[in-house]
């Protein structure tokens, strides 16, 4: 559609759990004159109609998700279209006795079945695991009209329309045989939680409008004591990525917390984009803050890398250019930095989609570390430690990639590792865990947050298959 006849913005119809990152149920059709807007409402239903009924639609990927991945990703030219890729891998979970393919050396077992979408992880000093079982806030709008019916429906395909259970439930393996054989409810009535840090006797938890703790000692399997509030967290009634990650600087002192835009590009106004799209660093113990890095559009994961002392960062990238394009990315985040988002990504490569411009901030924009693949959707990072597993996997960072919903072929849905030498990528990925989609294209499970265990082993959450995986050294 050119310019004349109107403007299509469209978010992302994953919503909440079905993310690149943890979307929305956006569609806005802009046209310059009525009659333009009904045309193209008619069109733009009609079509998205189609999409749902059959399953698919867009353009094919003319390159390889490996094309979009290390230090230098090719960036083809971008496509626009009126109704964008859309390719959802429908929610099928695991038949009785399967489990994901985990790569030569490597063995994999559930740690823990029968939890209630498993988003993220926590290790405490004991052993004892922490997952929140988490999902986004209900939103009124949803459920309005032929938008709110395709927003359930994408989102029930995708395996994320579940009621959030707004608990941490902790995890104890007590014999040492890799799987927990006690569970308790830890934590209850949270509003969405996803990360999770403990500084010294304090369990902080990140819900998705408030960074909270609560008052722990060592073994506790339940807290009954209520939050103290250490500072509110953007969220209010669109809250479109409303994951909140949160780790803590080696002292203690600082609070970093992912916060993410609340659009794909912009299309609900840049006075809603206050102070999202960043990294927070949150003093700890006065809760003011001061944005630390901006322009990432959706930061999920973080992790230390101990040789540079860096902090690295899992964001998820723009929609809506074709299936090649943006890659997801993992990069060391500098303070002060600004990284694009929404004017430009990787660096200078200008988004003409947003209006208006801001050369300046463009001019300045950094280009990230390390290409992930396009919509991989790589939420999960954990650096490796422990000599648990074998010499490959020694030095280096895991990546949960949840996968796509709108590149064709699929990408993502699975858990790569990243090698690392002198604080830097220093190679290709290597896949740790596969075997999350069907032959067909329907997904099995779907996997977030990552952790290395007290053992060195790693943990991965899988909230489609409602698990948590244990992956260790083949005997």
């Amino acid at each position: 559609m050119g310019r004349s006849s109107g403007q299509v913005r469209r978010g992302d119809p994953r919503g909440h759990g079905a993310d690149n990152d943890e979307s929305s149920d956006r569609l806005v059709i802009r046209s310059r004159t009525p009659h333009g807007w009904r045309r193209i409402a008619a069109a733009g239903f009609a079509a998205i109609a189609s999409v749902a009924l059959l399953g698919g639609c867009g353009h094919l990927a003319s390159l390889s998700v490996s094309d979009g991945i290390g230090p230098a990703p090719t960036l083809p030219a971008p496509r626009h279209s009126l109704i964008p890729t859309v390719n959802i891998a429908p929610a099928v979970h695991w038949p009785a006795g399967e489990k994901p393919v985990a790569a030569r050396g490597l063995a994999v077992g559930a740690f823990a079945t029968g939890l209630d979408h498993p988003r993220w992880l926590y290790v405490l000093p004991n052993g004892d695991v922490l997952v929140a079982e988490s999902n986004g806030p209900p939103r009124p709008e949803n459920n309005k009209g032929i938008k709110g019916w395709f927003f359930n429906y994408f989102q029930k395909k995708a395996g994320a329309g579940v009621p959030s259970a707004n608990r941490i439930t902790l995890l104890r393996d007590t014999n040492g045989d890799g799987v927990a054989d006690r569970r308790y409810p830890f934590l209850t009535n949270l509003t969405s939680p996803f990360g999770m840090v403990l500084v010294g006797h304090a369990l902080v938890v990140a819900n998705t409008d408030a960074l909270v703790r609560f008052p722990y000692a060592d073994g506790d399997t339940v807290i009954t004591a209520g939050a103290t509030q250490i500072t509110a967290l953007p969220a209010g009634p669109i809250n479109h990525h409303w994951t909140k990650n949160v780790v803590a600087s080696p002292d203690g002192a600082t609070l970093y917390v992912t916060v993410g835009s609340n659009s794909n590009l912009v299309e609900n106004g840049i006075e809603v984009e206050a102070e999202r799209a960043a990294v927070w660093a949150v003093d700890t113990a006065r809760g003011t803050h001061r944005l630390f890095a901006q322009g990432l559009r959706n930061p999920v994961g973080m992790a230390w890398e101990p040789t540079t002392g860096a902090l690295w960062v899992a964001v998820n990238e723009r929609d809506e250019l074709g299936s090649d394009l943006v890659p997801d990315y993992m990069t060391a985040v500098r303070e002060g930095a600004f990284y694009g988002w929404p004017y430009s990504y990787y660096g200078g490569h200008v988004d003409d989609r947003v209006s208006p411009q801001q050369p300046a901030l463009v001019a300045r924009a950094i280009a990230p570390d390390y290409a992930l693949g396009p919509h991989t959707a790589s939420l999960g990072l954990a650096w490796s430690s422990g000599d648990s597993l074998p010499p490959a996997f020694a030095t280096g960072m895991f990546v949960g990639q949840h996968g796509s919903w709108n590149r064709s072929p699929h990408s993502g849905y699975k858990v790569i590792f990243v090698p690392f030498a002198n604080g830097r990528p220093s190679g290709a990925p290597v896949d740790v865990l596969t075997g999350f989609l069907t032959d067909d294209g329907n997904a099995k499970g779907r996997p977030v947050g990552v952790a290395i265990d007290h053992r060195g082993a790693l943990l991965v959450a899988d909230d489609v298959g409602n698990a948590v995986w244990r992956v260790r050294a083949s005997p």
